[in-house]
């Protein structure tokens, strides 16, 4: 990613007369992004403003402008002299402030400046074609809401094709493996299954450390990153919406299908479970998964799309109390207990998403879409399903098996039980090929095995 920012800022400052640059960044909250544009900033040695919106309304371009005098631009002093009632007013009144050298104006939360002013777009979309763009400066507008961030650059919006985007992921697998100090692959997807990929958790791991190790040193501190970094996201995402994070925190706490989010939320009406469904879809802390098969489905699934959010919401959020009251001891003791099962459900999709980015695999048919398959009833229930198109395919290319036991082997009985399901999957036939994935190894044979350590290298 600095690459990419150092990339854009050499074509700022290569070019003179119409050489203003555009980016849009965006990435889940917590992520980094803030952190990687301030580093930017830093190491480019040039001027510089950063302002981070607040919701501050009417008042966000005099605070602008106060960040402005505090920067480097060399005609900074122009918000001395006025201060900016208006987004139009300042952006205009930044043109002045810029000069004619390269510089860069970061405005971070920028989606927050768009709700509580849905003309925003336009204002800077104006100013950036008749002034800014004219100038040598590297605009970053950086934002957490990641539909919001996307929509920006959409067609029929004001800005679009005027900013370059620039995606922030978390940690990967194994890059997360990287950052604690992971003595094994397995271990490393235990990490990132905690941290979610999410650098200020992993950065927190002791190298080379345990996660009961980690846990129970983050359990017994209420303030730890691990406690609060949920809380923070939760309460800037939902500062209002107290019937969604209700909804969140049922698909947390297990529940997956929209019936049982219903009437674990206290008999939601469905109109209302809809709308609040809809609202953590948009914002990507949920995700809507069908059964993949040659056969509709209505069976939808709902989970949450970050793995330490994931674990936070049933492990951690429903006992902040005790952890407060320095019990955090009983809350590690819940998860020792439970860990095993949950952590089998939670792997799955980071298991698929592995197997989709390694194909094609020796052994297996090509296949553009990897899901599983599901009935109402869970019979049969497949872990693996690869096939040529989501949603419904119209060719299945493989079905697998997972199996995440610390010590149990994938074993015949397994594969035994994997082909009698995959009789009740529609489009299915005799001769399909058939994946073996084990965290403790595979011992099985006419199948395609896979472990942690060939799943890992899915990521660079």
């Amino acid at each position: 990613q600095l690459d990419a920012l150092v990339g854009e800022l050499d074509r700022v400052r290569s070019e003179a007369g119409h050489a203003g640059r555009c980016v849009l960044v965006r990435g889940r909250r917590r992520v980094g992004k803030s952190r990687l544009v301030e580093q930017f900033c830093a190491q480019t040695g040039l001027p510089y403003v950063y302002f981070t919106a607040s919701h501050q309304g009417s008042r966000e371009p005099a605070m602008f402008g106060d960040e402005v005098l505090q920067s480097a631009l060399p005609g900074r002093e122009v918000f001395a002299e006025t201060h900016p009632a208006s987004w139009d007013a300042a952006l205009r009144l930044l043109t002045s402030a810029l000069g004619d050298d390269p510089a860069v104006v970061v405005i971070d939360e920028f989606p927050y400046l768009i709700a509580d002013d849905a003309s925003i777009e336009a204002t800077f979309q104006k100013q950036w074609d008749r002034l800014l763009a004219r100038k040598r400066v590297l605009l970053l507008l950086v934002g957490s809401d990641l539909a919001m961030m996307e929509a920006l650059n959409t067609h029929g919006r004001p800005f679009f094709q005027r900013g370059t985007e620039l995606f922030v992921p978390p940690l990967s697998p194994a890059e997360t493996a990287e950052v604690v100090g992971a003595r094994s692959a397995a271990a490393a997807f235990d990490a990132f299954l905690l941290t979610g990929g999410l650098p200020l958790l992993a950065s927190d791991w002791s190298r080379r450390s345990t996660m009961w190790t980690y846990l129970e040193r983050a359990l017994m501190q209420p303030t730890s990153s691990f406690i609060v970094s949920a809380e923070r996201t939760l309460a800037a995402e939902f500062p209002t919406d107290v019937q969604a994070r209700v909804v969140l925190g049922q698909i947390g706490s297990g529940e997956v299908t929209f019936t049982h989010i219903a009437r674990a939320a206290g008999g939601l009406a469905a109109t209302s479970l809809q709308r609040s469904l809809e609202v953590l879809m948009t914002k990507r802390l949920v995700v809507r998964d069908v059964p993949l098969s040659t056969r509709p489905s209505k069976e939808a699934r709902y989970r949450i799309a970050d793995p330490y959010l994931r674990f936070w919401l049933r492990f951690v959020g429903p006992h902040l109390a005790e952890i407060e009251r320095g019990r955090g001891d009983r809350v590690l003791e819940r998860i020792r207990r439970d860990w095993s099962v949950w952590r089998g459900r939670a792997v799955e999709p980071v298991v698929r998403e592995a197997i989709a980015r390694l194909l094609p695999i020796d052994g297996l048919p090509p296949a553009s879409a990897v899901g599983g398959y599901w009935t109402r009833t869970n019979v049969p229930e497949i872990d693996i399903v690869a096939a040529d198109r989501s949603a419904v395919a119209g060719a299945l290319a493989f079905a697998g098996t997972i199996k995440w036991y610390d010590d149990r082997r994938l074993g015949t009985a397994d594969i035994a039980k994997l082909a009698q399901d995959i009789a009740a999957l529609p489009g299915a036939h005799p001769a399909l090929p058939l994946l073996a994935v084990a965290r403790a190894g595979v011992d099985a044979s006419g199948v395609v095995a896979l472990g942690p350590e060939d799943l890992i290298v899915a990521w660079p």
